[in-house]
């Protein structure tokens, strides 16, 4: 076995001027000898060395190093191994053999022997300093309870991963993921659409592709609202991980954020494109850049977040609902809470912003024989005031709520196994003579969203298919097969005719054409 042994020099300026010396005399100054398998290294100090290197001789028992030179014991035994990192460098050409011998010292120099004890010999440090001669740069040795220093930017940069190892995002030398500019990109399959008149809205039929990738049901998907960025796909899942995929064309995922420290309950893309709002199980309200993973606002609401929903006329106001009696509204300029709205409940379910950003609607969990007034409960955005607590009349909860793109009213999605239809104007009256049924919800957080042009409304099913309404006349259109595991939600696509993406509770993504 070939062995080497290092010596540490404490005075860094004699180190270049021992590298040249030992270049020249490399020839000389190296004999052969027999190879042994145990490795020494040396740590000497300037100060008590002379000037001129001594030659070193090895015992016979092959453990002691000796000085020949005019060194005294007392001075050999007065060097003891430090406790802090030594500088090493390599002198493997010159030490792989048992026997040193300096040639250049003078023939008349004294040569006093005196023995080193086996306590001053450190043990082997490995190092791969490549070629040792060539090389003239010191290097270090990191003990492993010293923690080496991480910049900012780049604990920041740490935030965004891919975890696909089929498609990885391309990454940049430093603290920045380099997308090929993700938001910069149109894809091919949407560009020719996007010169077109938005056509009537369709019913997809068959499979596009499978996104698989989390650990945890996904609670919702969302497409992009701009459209020559429409083809990124949205999706935030209990597994503490909210990911943007290439829903249209690749399929693959083009960024994982892990800010989070519990599970994603709800997502969604600011009107921009270019940030992200998610609320979670750990009481954070965060919202990310896309493009970085760099958390822009990072907000405490003290109760696990249920529901985010931005203002419509001023993305950079947002509330946050869940388990807590209250409802908060964030400005994320200043990162404070500028509202608060008090409604005495135990669990908000879901929000919805009524068109104008006016007033807006929240569903709670609570369920009892005066229920009445506190099921779905309408506010006034500027005075925190409640506008109607006699929305909804029957014992269900509503776990969502969408918006009707063009007309003037709202669909709740209810326990009952059936959506709901209400004016979105005072007195927000619910439409008796309209349900939508067909569909199963028995407990879980099923979403229902509309189509573009407002004639279609879909639904997930806790039977894991996703149904497509007729809005008009409540009519079932089409149920599709889509998920074993209970489906939660139907993202319908705002440029792509008859494309929608379905989640379920076994955490994967289909998209569906």
């Amino acid at each position: 076995m070939k062995m080497s042994s290092l010596v540490a020099y404490e005075d860094s300026e004699s180190e270049d001027e021992f590298l040249d010396q030992t270049k020249e005399g490399t020839s000389a100054s190296v004999q052969t000898g027999s190879y042994e398998q145990n490795q020494e290294v040396v740590v000497c100090n300037n100060s008590d060395v002379p000037a001129k290197l001594r030659s070193f001789t090895h015992d016979h028992e092959g453990t002691v190093l000796e000085y020949h030179g005019n060194i005294s014991e007392s001075t050999i035994s007065s060097i003891q191994p430090r406790s802090q990192p030594q500088n090493f460098f390599d002198l493997s050409r010159i030490a792989q053999h048992k026997h040193f011998r300096d040639t250049t010292a003078p023939p008349s120099l004294p040569a006093t022997r005196g023995k080193m004890s086996p306590q001053h010999i450190l043990p082997h440090v490995p190092q791969s300093f490549g070629d040792g001669m060539n090389s003239a740069k010191r290097q270090y040795t990191v003990p492993s309870c010293v923690r080496p220093y991480i910049p900012k930017r780049q604990k920041l940069a740490t935030s965004v991963e891919t975890v696909d190892p089929k498609y990885p995002a391309e990454q940049v030398t430093g603290n920045k993921t380099r997308e090929s500019q993700i938001l910069s990109d149109v894809s091919a399959i949407v560009k020719p659409y996007l010169a077109l008149k938005p056509d009537t809205a369709g019913i997809p039929r068959r499979l596009l592709m499978s996104l698989g990738g989390h650990q945890g049901p996904v609670n919702t998907v969302q497409w992009c609202p701009v459209p020559h960025l429409s083809h990124l796909l949205l999706s935030a899942s209990m597994d503490k991980t909210f990911k943007v995929w290439d829903g249209a064309e690749s399929g693959r995922c083009l960024r994982v954020y892990t800010c989070h420290s519990g599970a994603v309950r709800d997502a969604c893309w600011t009107p921009c494109g270019r940030h992200l709002l998610t609320g979670s199980f750990d009481n954070k309200a965060v919202i990310t850049d896309v493009e970085t993973g760099e958390q822009i606002v990072k907000l405490d609401n003290q109760f696990k977040v249920m529901s985010v929903a931005l203002h419509p006329n001023n993305p950079d106001v947002f509330l946050c609902g869940g388990y807590s009696s209250v409802v908060k509204a964030w400005d994320s300029r200043s990162s404070k809470m500028v509202k608060v709205y008090k409604a005495g409940i135990q669990q908000t379910l879901d929000i919805l912003f009524l068109r104008g950003g006016m007033d807006f609607i929240t569903s709670s969990d609570c369920v009892s024989r005066d229920s009445a007034d506190r099921t779905l409960i309408a506010w006034d955005y500027q005075t925190t005031a409640k506008v109607s607590n006699q929305i909804y009349h029957e014992r269900y909860t509503c776990p969502s709520l969408a918006l009707h793109p063009v007309e003037e009213s709202f669909v709740a999605q209810t326990n009952g196994n059936y959506m709901a239809v209400f004016s979105s104007q005072q007195p927000y009256r619910m439409n008796k003579r309209r349900r939508y049924e067909g569909h199963k919800v028995e407990g879980y957080a099923v979403q229902c969203e509309f189509s573009l042009d407002g004639s279609i409304l879909a639904s997930g099913s806790a039977t894991g298919s996703a149904h497509f309404y007729d809005y008009h006349n409540a009519r079932l259109l089409h149920t599709l097969q889509a998920h074993s595991q209970p489906c939660l939600c139907v993202s319908q696509h705002p440029v792509l005719p008859a494309t929608v993406a379905t989640c379920d509770w076994a955490g994967e993504i289909k998209v569906w054409h």
